[in-house]
């Protein structure tokens, strides 16, 4: 991998991913779960759970890459819109620095929808085995 590599996936949240999640991890907040407590907030439907996209991002690094010597060391997401149920995302990740003297990877990374808004952004570092 070397600076300005581009790597895109397409990622859908569907009813799969939103049940697996409320099984996996019982976090049946409202905003999640509730459609009128969700509306009351302000929102067209439930919001699905932000951490859906952390997965994505295990998927990405741990099966995506051209590599599977790797491991996450660091990082972080900026969540600017409400994913709903059934959205597609656009994933992008562009690698942004190579420490070849200590072998991590930084990426840069957004997820768009369908609307093409951005809804989530973000950083992580990757180390890789030799």
């Amino acid at each position: 991998m070397k600076q300005g590599d581009i790597f895109q996936h397409q990622f859908t949240v569907n009813e799969k991913v939103y049940k697996g999640f409320i099984d996996i991890f019982r976090d049946e907040n409202p905003l999640h779960t509730n459609l009128e407590f969700a509306k009351g907030k302000g929102f067209e439907s439930v919001v699905m759970h932000g951490n859906i996209l952390n997965g994505f991002l295990s998927y990405f690094i741990g099966e995506l890459l051209p590599t599977k010597d790797v491991m996450i060391v660091s990082q972080n997401i900026d969540f600017k819109k409400p994913v709903f149920l059934n959205d597609t995302l656009q994933f992008t990740a562009k690698v942004n620095d190579v420490s070849e003297s200590v072998n991590l990877v930084e990426f840069k990374y957004d997820f768009t929808n369908e609307k093409n808004i951005k809804v989530a952004k973000g950083t992580i570092t990757i180390i890789l085995f030799k």
